[in-house]
């Protein structure tokens, strides 16, 4: 299992670690041709701004696009989140991105870096014990579209993570923690992916 990460900025390297305890054989990607051969790419937390112009001058939008496009799985944590949502409600307007989950983002809607806080989300898909979410400057999702499941909420509702088809978002940094779940979850959705009758 090959997984790709992101390695524009932001928190890649923690990703790569809890793959790796995985057992999952990592590549960073900054180059269209760092996508070949992969079986699932992770867009990691940072600034969604910067990456996405750094993308976008690199070359790496439209392959990735494509490697979504084609089924592959692709999870965006925290600001990877923003650049997957087809709509930022509050973004600027020319800010370059992926646009191809059925959501609406709202940008550090809990605030500044002082604003981050951690919280016990409950996560079906994962089981129990609820998972130790950390927020940094988080987005959140202000709506979702048909076809697209949510996976955990804060308490108050808010949609903090979700999932449609091949792509998986999350609000929050499950790399920032010790508890492997999510990256569990997304290894099962690339090897769910690659079997003969999803191809």
């Amino acid at each position: 299992m090959r997984i790709g990460v992101l390695a524009i900025q932001g928190a890649f390297i923690e990703h790569e670690k809890a793959l790796a305890r995985l057992g999952a054989e990592t590549v960073e990607v900054r180059l269209p041709e760092h996508m070949e051969g992969l079986d699932g790419l992770i867009i990691p937390g940072g600034e969604s701004t910067t990456i996405g112009q750094i993308a976008q001058r690199w070359g790496l939008l439209e392959p990735v696009r494509a490697f979504a496009q084609a089924g592959r799985p692709v999870w965006g944590t925290c600001a990877g989140m923003i650049l997957l949502a087809k709509e930022v409600v509050d973004g600027e307007p020319d800010q370059p991105r992926l646009g191809l989950m059925d959501i609406a983002v709202r940008r550090n809607a809990f605030g500044r870096q002082v604003d981050s806080f951690e919280a016990g989300l409950e996560v079906p898909a994962l089981g129990q014990p609820p998972f130790r979410a950390v927020f940094i400057r988080a987005p959140f999702v202000e709506c979702v579209g048909e076809g697209v499941e949510v996976l955990a909420c804060l308490d108050d509702g808010t949609v903090v993570a979700v999932r449609q088809g091949n792509l998986l978002a999350t609000a929050f940094h499950p790399e920032l923690t010790e508890d492997d779940r999510f990256h569990r979850y997304f290894l099962s959705m690339a090897y769910e992916l690659l079997q003969p009758h999803h191809r």
